[in-house]
């Protein structure tokens, strides 16, 4: 993937790894359209960088990623690249009265809407490339977050399959694999102790510059590369 001059769609841009790459990519002279739910945090991020479009959208609805795809097809027909970031972590238990609606939820979010969302975009004659964020643990599953875990799982596997399939095609498919960082993913204060952010798009970008595919920082490349008795016992040590 080149670096610069490219148009790029980053869903959930606004927070997290999401505002990283976004960040990161104006710096290296893109422009990004940013989408999520909530307004006034997708303006300030555009009030700080400037280069930043804005669309606001949810993306868990049907209607709104259709509407989506028809707003940048209309207005932004040269956009070359998707980054599918957009997702939701759900601590909870089996046992959990809501386990059923928040799974409903997650599952939704997480695997539904970037499928349909590559999809709908395939049908733009100027997409080159396709980036999509999974997770660490679609290696290793942390029992507090089952869900998540298991669609996470389910995107790293299609993620393979999307490679392959669109090889005919000379569309890109880039998989990016973070480890847990420090966001607000799942709630605040969960996560205060992993990483920043800056780090893990600095490693990124280097791999990006390499011409990898699979990109990974910390757990997400142990465990990408590890073996089922390197994968059980970090298991028995995530979930004592």
């Amino acid at each position: 993937m080149k670096l610069n001059n490219n148009k790029i769609l980053i869903t959930g841009g606004a927070s997290g790894i999401g505002l990283g790459l976004t960040e990161r990519f104006i710096k290296e002279g893109n422009t990004v359209i940013i989408c999520g739910r909530r307004e006034e945090l997708l303006k300030k991020v555009a009030e700080k960088n400037s280069g930043v479009i804005t669309r606001t959208c949810d993306l868990s609805i049907e209607s709104d990623r259709i509407a989506l795809y028809h707003w940048i097809a209309e207005n932004h027909s040269d956009l070359n690249v998707i980054v599918n970031n957009a997702g939701i972590q759900n601590w909870m238990h089996i046992s959990d009265k809501e386990f059923y609606q928040k799974t409903n939820n997650e599952i939704n979010t997480n695997v539904i809407a970037p499928l349909h969302l590559t999809n709908l975009f395939l049908e733009l004659n100027s997409l080159n490339t396709i980036i999509n964020v999974t997770s660490a643990l679609a290696f290793v599953q942390l029992s507090k977050v089952p869900v998540y875990c298991a669609t996470k799982a389910f995107f790293h596997s299609y993620t393979q399959s999307l490679r392959h399939l669109l090889k005919p095609r000379n569309i890109e498919v880039i998989e990016m694999i973070p480890p847990a960082l420090n966001t607000d993913l799942g709630g605040k204060g969960i996560h205060d102790e992993f990483p920043p952010v800056s780090d893990f798009i600095d490693a990124i970008f280097n791999q990006l510059k390499e011409g990898k595919s699979e990109l990974t920082f910390g757990l997400s490349e142990i465990m990408s590369k590890a073996d089922p008795n390197a994968i059980k016992a970090v298991f028995d040590r995530m979930n004592q």
